[in-house]
């Protein structure tokens, strides 16, 4: 009952300082006036309307994150979790329907994956040396969802090597045998590893390369004894995806996050802002206990945020190179952020991989499987020109996971081009459909949902011809 009361007078507290702001500025009312302490007045509800749509629209790739990393690093009782902070886990397999942890999962390069805390000190990534054919790349990214630094084929090469990766606030001497000290403004990190599978038969190289993959803490690689552990943090469950679009509560998780989030300098007037209305980092935040108009004016803040996401990715035209990348390529674009977020967090910057995304037909249709069957053609020396490989990748839709089908085939890839049939011309049709086009066009049948549905197309390492836009992807026909 005490800690109720207590949690309840500092909500109070919260929304009395809203309002002092807003007093602090007026004219002293007369001795009749009076205003009952649950009806804030118009103007401070707008403006924690305001701060609320700011607040949300920076935190959702936050909140987005810590449910990815909740998932794999924290929670153990949950089917997809792959091992604790600072371990890395390979799964020599590629991705299938069963596989939710996050939305529009590749399936034709077979995941590493790490979630790294890096408050007590470094760690120490290490890869080995590789066969230069073979695309592999380490995505390191921070708790904003920015793609801070890269290890791979197009970044470091196939030759092998360590890298330490340290939080904000390390200090320490850079020990001998280390390649590249990568820097992360963010105390906790994902680490997403794909290494290249060429055909079912490689499946044994890319686990012989993957057991050469090595996290480390610091002292772990030095073989040296180990700092003080971190303070143990009381971990909250994340708020589901409906919620997080919905509820307050939103804003308590986020100041949860900030903690381990030290203000940028381009930043700090914006951390203060979200402060006035309880936005701390590390202090918890009872929504439940604030008077209903403070509610109401923070769910209409999400709802704005919300709005000029959608509308965001309603502009884009499918097009995601614009939304993912490290700070200085999004400069602050925190409605970019979130839009590439929710359309499918944790995809890769342009330099390493464009994804075109197909929601709509050449004229401008949604896709749909249960009205309509679908080709996309590649003419005669017209394959996308990459210097790794692409695929075309099936989604259901409002899920954006992959499709179960009765062949087992969520995608169709560069690796498969000697089975493809090819059209007289030389060139290629993929057939997108929910039922099997027939025998002779089985081979390039990418199954659809009995339902809404869209497909993504990834170019890892895009040459010029793309990045420069000399190239653009072909359209999705409808079949008449």
């Amino acid at each position: 009952m005490i800690m109720r009361l207590l949690r309840t007078a500092t909500a109070l507290a919260i929304a009395g300082a809203i309002l002092a702001l807003v007093a602090a500025c007026r004219p002293a009312p007369s001795s009749q006036a009076t205003t009952a302490p649950s009806e804030p007045p118009a103007d401070a509800a707008a403006d924690t309307r305001a701060i609320a749509r700011d607040a949300y629209v920076y935190g959702v790739p936050m909140l987005g994150e810590y449910q990815t990393m909740h998932t794999f690093s924290i929670d153990t009782a949950n089917p997809q979790y792959k091992g604790p902070f600072n371990t890395i886990l390979n799964i020599a397999r590629v991705f299938t329907p069963a596989d939710t942890a996050f939305v529009t999962p590749n399936s034709d390069t077979p995941y590493s994956f790490a979630g790294l805390d890096l408050r007590a000190e470094p760690v120490v990534i290490t890869v080995p040396k590789m066969e230069a054919e073979r695309y592999f790349v380490f995505q390191l990214m921070d708790l904003y969802t920015y793609n801070f630094a890269y290890i791979g084929s197009r970044t470091t090469g196939n030759e092998g090597g360590h890298y330490l990766i340290a939080g904000p606030d390390w200090q320490g001497a850079v020990p001998d045998g280390i390649t590249q000290v990568i820097r992360s403004e963010t105390q906790l990190v994902s680490l997403v590893g794909r290494t290249q599978l060429f055909n079912p038969a490689d499946l044994d190289n890319v686990k012989r390369i993957q057991a050469g993959y090595k996290v480390q803490p610091l002292s772990s690689y030095l073989g040296t004894p180990a700092p003080p552990a971190p303070a143990a943090v009381d971990w909250p469950t994340p708020l589901s995806g409906s919620e997080a679009r919905t509820s307050p509560a939103f804003f308590g998780q986020l100041a949860f996050l900030l903690q381990f989030a030290p203000p940028h300098p381009s930043e700090v007037d914006l951390r203060a802002r979200f402060a006035r209305i309880g936005i701390v980092p590390g202090q918890p935040l009872d929504v439940a206990a604030l008077p209903p108009p403070t509610l109401q004016a923070l769910k209409d803040g999400m709802a704005d945020g919300q709005h000029d996401i959608d509308a965001r990715r309603s502009a884009l035209g499918g097009k995601m190179d614009t939304l993912f990348g490290t700070r200085e390529f999004l400069k602050n674009d925190y409605v970019a952020r979130a839009t590439g977020t929710q359309m499918g967090i944790g995809a890769n910057s342009r330099d390493e991989a464009l994804y075109p995304i197909y929601e709509k037909d050449a004229d401008g249709a949604p896709l749909d499987g249960s009205q309509h069957r679908y080709v996309l053609r590649f003419g005669k020396d017209g394959l996308p020109p990459v210097n790794a490989f692409w695929s075309l990748t099936m989604y259901d839709l409002p899920g954006q996971l992959l499709v179960a089908n009765p062949i087992d085939r969520y995608l169709i890839n560069a690796a498969m081009l000697p089975q493809l049939k090819k059209d007289a011309d030389g060139g290629v049709t993929l057939y997108l459909q929910h039922d099997s086009p027939g025998p002779d066009k089985q081979s390039n049948w990418l199954p659809a949902p009995n339902g809404p549905f869209m497909a993504a197309m990834r170019y890892y390492w895009p040459k010029p011809a793309l990045l420069q836009g000399q190239w653009t992807s072909p359209q999705i026909e409808r079949v008449q």
